[in-house]
């Protein structure tokens, strides 16, 4: 399940809640029924450096997927 990060809409104060991705989100503290709303959060995973991408792992002359090694081959 994943974890949601709710707002206290009259204190600022912010909260954490394992929910399922069908649930609605809350309006209202589950306990106190204070009104909340969900905060958008980046992601937990990040992704730096060369290789994610189809052109990092390409030279900047080859696009027809030819033999990369430079042998000879006659």
């Amino acid at each position: 399940m994943p974890t949601y990060i709710y707002k206290n809409l009259e204190t600022g104060e912010l909260y954490e809640f394992k929910q399922s991705m069908k649930d609605d989100a809350y309006t209202q503290h589950p306990e106190t029924g204070a009104p909340v709303k969900r905060v958008i959060s980046p992601p937990a995973i990040t992704f730096k450096g060369s290789g994610f991408y189809v052109t990092d792992s390409r030279s900047s002359g080859s696009e027809s997927g030819g033999d990369k090694s430079g042998g000879d081959k006659g």
